[in-house]
């Protein structure tokens, strides 16, 4: 009997241990062959703000898992589903103050359509591929007409089975009805903070109790509702669109380290006790955070980088940088450990990328390799799966070429023509080591990431004898 597995282990956040991927209905005896689907959800944006480096990384490490299951399944066998989060405080506070002269529900379109279309851009410019749906909360608050779940039926749900109150102008959801609360984040029940994205006042029956519904101003959006209008609570948002495309038990449920708690916890909260459900999710994946230049990336240390600085803007190494680039820069790093995002990973990316580039030029078609493919089944190694690239850049390029394209890397486009002639190549050479002498190294690298740009990679070395810093060059 096909039990669905094809030799993927995937590490589990639930029982912080690596499993053998077998997709439900591949074990449910009375599921037809042909109805056969392997379930994903990610968490997807919340569209305030442009999206930054942080958010790239779960497109990105998600993105290779669609991939991979579409490639041991078929692609058209597997559902994944990003949401979009386009109502909460964040984004009233935003359209408030850029759009001070207008109504608010007018305000805050003109903040969340450009960013969720930015959003697009950037990650089609990362490689990903479209998600096969992507809804938007906006669309899931209140009962609809085609019998698709809503928030408010789910919150009414969580009331009737004791799992949730009315209070104070709120519904929260009562976490002391579940026994097993926090078992995702191993984390005790009194130890619990209520991290909800809107404001909860002292009114709550234990200090962990979340909000699922908070009332409105006249000036705030809000929906109506058996309590008056309002607006949902963050979580409540990823448990109604999970279930509206995936079931109300599904296959994985992903996202970044930082939403164990409170916000995969809560959701596994509220579709357990709305479903009567053994779990949510049967396996729970969350990458690793990402720093720059080896500090903890926030605004006030003025090292926050957003996906379009570094594709538009030459704000980050003096340069732009191709969205191919980036994205292999990510999965250099197994996607559980933290990242040190720099200068140095985005150019190591940069001619790893050129040297298949050269490899690969008028190969043809072929497969992934069985072993490239096995790394990348286990758990997502995408370092042991590089190292089968370097491999295969000697011994069958052909299978670099394919492999490659397995984790969204195009080595089909041509080799850049130099656009600068060899003499211009060596003067500028020469002048970048005079520079480099005189310690002006803003100088040096302006002129490595010119040249770079006409198609000319640099590469240092120490001369043998002299031991004196040597330049040569290649064309990418």
């Amino acid at each position: 009997m096909d039990d669905g597995f094809r030799g993927l282990r995937l590490t589990n956040t639930m029982t912080r241990a690596k499993e053998a991927f077998r997709p439900l209905d591949w074990r449910d005896g009375a599921r037809a062959e042909a109805e056969r689907r392997v379930r994903m959800y990610v968490c997807g944006p919340t569209v305030y703000d442009f999206a930054h480096i942080g958010n790239a990384r779960p497109v990105i490490v998600f993105d290779v898992l669609f991939r991979l299951l579409r490639h041991l399944y078929g692609a058209e066998r597997v559902t994944y589903v990003r949401n979009i989060t386009d109502v909460d405080d964040k984004i009233n506070a935003r359209a408030a103050r850029d759009f001070p002269g207008l109504p608010l529900n007018e305000a805050i379109a003109r903040v969340t359509g450009p960013t969720a279309e930015q959003f697009r851009r950037d990650t089609d410019a990362l490689g990903a591929l479209a998600p096969t749906i992507e809804p938007r909360a906006t669309a899931f608050v209140a009962p609809r007409g085609d019998g698709l779940p809503d928030m408010v039926s789910m919150i009414e749900t969580l009331i009737a089975r004791g799992h949730a109150y009315a209070a104070g102008g709120e519904v929260l959801f009562d976490v002391g009805s579940m026994p097993d609360y926090g078992a995702l984040s191993h984390r005790r029940l009194e130890d619990q903070q209520a991290g909800a994205r809107v404001a909860v006042e002292a009114h709550k029956r234990n200090p962990g109790d979340f909000v699922l519904w908070k009332l409105s101003d006249a000036d705030e959006p809000g929906w109506d509702s058996p309590w008056g209008r309002g607006r949902p609570g963050w979580h409540i948002e990823c448990s109604v669109m999970s279930e509206a495309y995936l079931g109300p038990v599904f296959d994985i449920h992903g996202g970044g380290l930082d939403l164990i708690f409170p916000h995969h916890e809560n959701e596994i909260a509220q579709s357990r006790c709305a479903h009567g459900t053994h779990s949510m999710a049967e396996i729970w994946m969350h990458n690793g955070f990402v720093q720059v230049e080896g500090r903890k990336m926030s605004k006030s240390e003025g090292n926050f980088v957003t996906i379009h600085d570094l594709l538009e803007t030459e704000r980050f190494g003096g340069r732009r940088w191709p969205g191919e680039v980036l994205r292999l820069a990510m999965l250099m790093t197994h996607y559980r450990e933290p990242i040190d995002f720099s200068r140095k990973r985005l150019e190591e990316a940069e001619d790893l990328l050129a040297g298949w580039r050269r490899a690969t030029a008028g190969v043809g078609e072929a497969l992934p390799s069985e072993a490239f493919v096995a790394a990348l089944s286990d758990d997502l190694s995408t370092s042991a799966a590089i190292a089968e690239l370097h491999v295969l850049r000697r011994s069958d390029p052909a299978a670099l070429k394919a492999s490659a394209a397995l984790i969204g890397l195009d080595l089909a486009q041509p080799v850049a023509r130099l656009a600068v002639a060899p003499e211009e190549i060596a003067a500028r050479i020469a002048e970048r080591l005079e520079r480099l002498k005189a310690k002006d190294f803003a100088a040096a690298d302006a002129i490595r990431a010119w040249l770079l740009e006409q198609g000319v990679q640099l590469k240092d070395g120490k001369d043998p004898v002299t031991g004196e810093r040597v330049t040569s060059w290649e064309s990418v």
